[in-house]
């Protein structure tokens, strides 16, 4: 009955997400290269806020060390404007699915700790491969809708809304894109783009 409730007052539980989605990146990227001209730059990002305390601290510790453990990348800390923490991690073009893989144990690190409400999002960065300067693009996984978005930004906090259109047409059916275009929110000066 409470659900039927909750159906008929427009309340719906919130998506779970699949960290799993992920790895559905480097076929996606394919499927991009060929309609838009857009490879991967190698660099990827997890956005989370950060928590008070030790517990957190070392954790977040420990996620930078098991990346760079065994010869894996470097991972880069940066804080935005908004007071959120990026870590960024960077690979050879032409290995994306580590990269993923990368992303996936930040963000699966995070969530096991209890630490998925401070979870925002993570982005996969990718550049015009045909010499056009300044065109670029992320896919966003929204980690809370368990969804992604493309977010190419332009100089002077602009937006190539008409890119972000075709990369979701070109998309849809690879990846779950986040169907409410009022959540493609952009991440000005985003680590990586």
């Amino acid at each position: 009955m409470a659900r039927w409730w909750d159906a008929l007052l427009g309340r719906t539980e919130p998506v779970k997400p699949d960290l799993d989605a992920l790895f559905a990146l480097p076929s996606a990227a394919v499927t991009l290269q060929a309609a838009t001209g857009l490879e991967p730059t190698g660099i990827g990002s997890v956005c989370f806020r950060s928590a008070e305390g030790g517990a957190f601290a070392t954790l977040e510790h420990d996620v930078v060390e098991l990346l760079a453990a065994g010869g894996g990348p470097p991972v880069e800390q940066s804080k935005d404007s908004y007071g959120y923490t990026w870590l960024v991690v960077r690979r050879d073009p032409e290995l994306l699915g580590d990269l993923v893989t990368d992303l996936h144990a930040v963000n699966s690190s995070l969530e096991s700790a209890g630490f998925g409400p401070s979870l925002l999002c993570s982005l996969v960065a990718f550049a015009d491969s045909s010499g056009h300067a300044g065109r670029g693009l992320a896919l966003v996984y929204l980690y809370k809708r368990g969804t992604f978005y493309p977010f190419a930004p332009l100089p002077g906090q602009r937006r190539d809304n008409a890119l972000e259109l075709q990369v979701r047409a070109a998309l849809d059916g690879e990846l779950r894109i986040e169907p409410d275009l009022g959540r493609w929110f952009p991440l000005w000066g985003a680590p990586g783009l």
